[in-house]
């Protein structure tokens, strides 16, 4: 009886343990659209995505990023609010990811990094 009872026990030990790894192994994923960064800008510069979704930024590198709503334009900084953008102010310190949104409203939203000049991103949402 008490082997019986030991064997069990070991047996659903084990099956926690298995089923603990693999939630710890996705915990990590990311769902929905993503852009990655690299050490001065975003990889690609514009996104299209839907209404609702929110966007992950993925640092790729080891730089250091503030991303915050506006965009650079002729080497200036543009902050600004734009009707229906989520507030954006996500630092990533490298090697990271960060999410922004949900966007809740169609139209066309600008993104930048307040670190590195003209690392700007367009995103629209459809």
């Amino acid at each position: 009886m008490i082997k019986k009872t030991l064997i069990g026990l070991i047996v659903c030990m084990l099956l926690t343990m298995l089923c603990a790894a693999c939630a710890v192994e996705n915990a990590g994923a990311t769902t929905g659209p993503t852009v990655h960064m690299g050490a001065t800008d975003f990889l690609q510069h514009s996104v299209t995505i839907h209404k609702g979704d929110k966007l992950t930024l993925i640092d790729d590198a080891s730089s250091e990023h503030i991303i915050t709503n506006g965009n650079w334009i002729n080497g200036a900084a543009h902050p600004a609010k734009e009707s229906g953008a989520p507030t954006a102010n996500q630092q990533s310190n490298g090697n990271d990811s960060a999410t922004i949104g949900p966007f809740n409203t169609a139209g066309i939203f600008h993104l930048y990094c307040t670190i590195h000049q003209n690392m700007n991103l367009t995103v629209t949402v459809q």
